[in-house]
This record gives C-alpha cells, structure tokens and sequence, in this order.
C-alpha cells in the first residue's frame, strides 16, 4: 500500500519543479522580447536563427508579424525536436515557443539608444541574457535552441559556437537582402548574445580540472577532501626521465575555490607539479554544471 504523505510529497516536489522552469522559460522569454521590440525591430537589425529569419520576412513584409511567424517558423522544427531530444525537453519547448511569441508580441520596452553599434552591444547582452534563462529550465524557447542542444547532447559542441554555426545563413541572407553594414551589427550582436548566453547557463559555475603530482601526496588528499570538501582521484603515474613510479591528485573544483587550492598546495608542498585545466561541461554530483535537458 502506498504512503499518502510520500505520494504528496512527490507530486508538490513535481509541481514545483514544474512552476519553477515555466517561470524561467517565461522571464527569459520576457527579457528576450525586450531585446526585439526595443532595439532590434527600432534600428532594424537582424537577429540570428529562426528570430532572425522572422524579422527578414517581417521587413519584407511588415503586415506579418514577428511572434507568429516565429511560432509558425518553428514547427519543422519540432519534428527534429520530438526524434532526437528528450520528450520533457521538447513539451517544455512547445510551452517556450508559445510564450516567446507571445512576448514578442505584447513586450514592448523602449531602449533609447542612437548609436547603432553600441546597440547591438545592448541588444546581445539582453537577448545572451535571456535566452540564457530559458536554457537554464528543463526546455528552451524553440528555433535554433532544439538544434543546439541536440548537438551538445552528441557532440559536446558548447551552445554558443553551435548557435555562431546556425547563424551565417541569417548573415548572407541580411547582406544580400539589406546592407553588408547591417550584417556586421548583426555579427556583433550574435557574438555578443551567444557569449552571454554561454556565461549564464555555463559560465556562472565554471569549473577547473586540477592535476597534481607531490611526494606528499597523502597529505594534499586529505586537505582536499576535509579543507575543500571535493573529491579526488589519485592515477597511478610514472616520470618520463626519471622512469619512477609515481601519483597523480585529479579533482574538479569551482572556480573561486582555486586560489584556495593554490594555497593549501603550497603550504604542503612547494615543490608540486600543478597543472589547471578549463572544463567545458562537467557532470556529477554536487560539482556538475551542465544542464540537465
């Protein structure tokens, strides 16, 4: 017989979870719009992906309308969706692709910027910003979001070179189209935005890998695990000169706890090798700072 109170227990810790990336999708929606309607459609710039083809074909043809042709523009792209990305993924991004285009078409704030290339700045910073959100919650706002992610899950490429990737058709089409000036702020803007974007879903919790090799190896283990309280893996190593058997501490830190492992290196032993290396994705618990789409 199941227990009642752990039965409600699990569905209020689901209907958060659930209350929780519907807010996420719907900010970062929101910030988004903000981006659109207050610089972009304003200094007629043109965003990357299926953003940026919406607002080729609303300069076109003005009579249409941005949101719905993002939300129409989206739909063989949910085919890919539904095929290749998770199912929580993909109903979660029809939910983000109905609330970005409702957005876009009811969010309206004005950005009083004149000069065009500090716009563009403004714009990719606030559109990085908000897409980053969205793709902080369990789904994104549809267009080029389903393929990105599609991609980091089987190739590992980060979001933001995959979305740069996506975005030089939407370049070539806006400088044949327009003006070879309006694909340049267009670039900047799509520099900016996929920077942004991979600092907040990424960036904020960047992590080091940290090699190190010490004849007081016992000790550094100790003072990692009990002083930073993370793991570590010691690997059994040899020298390449001195052909002497040896081990080598792995472990995977936070950023800001490594001038904290630099010092508690030190204090033990001066002389270790130590090697910092940049991790793009790290998974596991505690310490893991990718996503979980």
């Amino acid at each position: 017989m199941k227990n009642p109170t752990a039965s409600w227990t699990l569905f209020w810790k689901t209907f958060g979870r659930i209350l929780w990336n519907l807010a996420l999708i719907t900010v970062g929606s929101a910030i988004c719009a903000v981006a659109v309607n207050g610089i972009l459609i304003p200094k007629a710039f043109v965003s990357g992906g299926v953003t940026g083809l919406a607002l080729v074909i609303h300069y076109l043809l003005p009579k249409l309308s941005v949101g719905v042709l993002y939300l129409l523009l989206n739909i063989p792209l949910f085919a890919l969706g539904w095929k290749y990305v998770g199912r929580r993924f993909f109903l979660y991004s029809i939910v983000g692709t109905i609330v970005f285009s409702v957005a876009v078409e009811w969010v309206s704030i004005p950005i009083p910027i004149q000069d065009k290339f500090l716009a563009a700045l403004m714009a990719g910073i606030i559109m990085g910003v908000g897409l980053g959100i969205i793709l902080r919650s369990a789904g994104s706002s549809g267009g080029t979001d389903i393929l990105s992610v599609m991609v980091l899950m089987r190739l590992s490429v980060r979001l933001g070179n995959t979305t740069l990737a996506f975005n030089s058709a939407v370049l070539i089409m806006t400088a044949i189209l327009f003006s070879l000036e309006s694909a340049l702020y267009t670039l900047v803007f799509i520099y900016v935005t996929a920077h942004m974007m991979d600092i907040v879903v990424t960036g904020l919790s960047r992590r080091k890998s940290v090699m190190i090799i010490s004849k007081s190896k016992t000790e550094l283990v100790q003072s990692i695990l009990e002083k930073l309280d993370r793991g570590v893996t010691v690997i059994q190593a040899r020298g390449g000169y001195s052909d002497e058997p040896s081990d080598m501490i792995y472990t995977v830190i936070a950023f800001r706890e490594l001038p904290r492992l630099k010092r508690l290196v030190n204090a033990v032993d001066p002389d270790a090798f130590v090697v910092v290396n940049d991790t793009t994705e790290v998974m596991g618990h505690r310490i893991g700072n990718q996503p979980h789409w």
